[in-house]
């Protein structure tokens, strides 16, 4: 089992390197532009009036808190974080078990004295730890950036912790999710595919109820789970939001186990 685990952990750092170096990017490049707005921020306030209310609802800018304090401006940038945090959950959880039957090395994995639990085990430990690491890159980015451009502005602290600790939830719901549909359909020929799918399905379902209203296309979306509007204008979670993607999580591994366990192995 830590033979496995050591190899996909090994498999994961190139993508590890490449998520950390875009998350962080994403946030030096969006919150660069925050001195500029909050200067300026009378204008920004009557411009944003033009807009439709239903628009700035869908890109999560109508949530109580002015767009020119610091965290007003950091929800419509984690928004984007947590499309990315999305992807890379999900392309983990699609790929963790179906990568053996598509590179034709199931064979060889079954070959050895090792059951299908631990194997499930081993590659699951080994994303999340792939996941925890980004997990934390963004935690050190997002308060480094925020420092970097909030020129002198203060902001709650407290509120923002309580955002980023919901980041590793929010991404063992894409990892399952995916595992469980990887294991229930027969064959995943593109990770990637399924993955961005995935991420910007759940993404435009809750941009859908925001403009719509109402809250039962928001019970399928993590991002409306942990919505950075509410969260930082309120200082906790919606306990309610939190255990629908708890269950997520409890379902989703269940499915996995269950039919990896019974599964027909497609290889060579």
């Amino acid at each position: 089992m830590l033979n496995i685990f050591k190899y996909e952990f090994k498999m994961y750092q190139k993508s590890i390197l490449l998520w950390m170096i875009s998350i962080v990017g994403l946030l030096f490049a969006m919150m660069a532009f925050y001195p500029s707005f909050g200067n300026d921020s009378e204008i920004l306030e009557k411009m944003l009036k033009n807009y439709p209310e239903e628009l700035l609802k869908a890109f999560g800018m109508s949530g109580g808190i002015p767009l020119s304090s610091v965290l007003g401006y950091f929800v419509f940038t984690f928004v984007l974080v947590q499309l990315c945090l999305a992807i890379q959950a999900a392309n983990y959880g699609f790929s963790i078990l179906s990568v053996e039957e598509r590179e034709f090395t199931a064979d060889y994995l079954m070959s050895k004295p090792v059951s299908r639990v631990r194997i499930i085990n081993a590659k699951f430990l080994a994303a999340l730890l792939a996941l925890t690491i980004t997990n934390i890159v963004t935690w050190i980015g997002s308060f480094g950036c925020i420092e970097i451009f909030r020129e002198g502005k203060e902001y709650d602290a407290t509120k923002l912790i309580i955002l980023l600790a919901t980041i590793l939830l929010f991404q063992l719901v894409f990892l399952t999710v995916g595992m469980a549909i990887s294991v229930v359909l027969r064959r995943i020929r593109s990770v990637l595919t399924f993955s961005i799918s995935l991420a910007f399905g759940t993404y435009i379902l809750n941009s859908v109820r925001a403009i719509v209203g109402g809250e039962t296309l928001g019970y399928l979306s993590p991002f409306y789970h942990f919505d950075p509007a509410y969260i930082l204008k309120n200082g906790n979670l919606d306990i309610s939001m939190v255990l629908i993607s708890i269950v997520f999580i409890i379902v989703s591994v269940s499915v996995t186990y269950v039919f990896y366990l019974k599964r027909d192995i497609y290889s060579l």
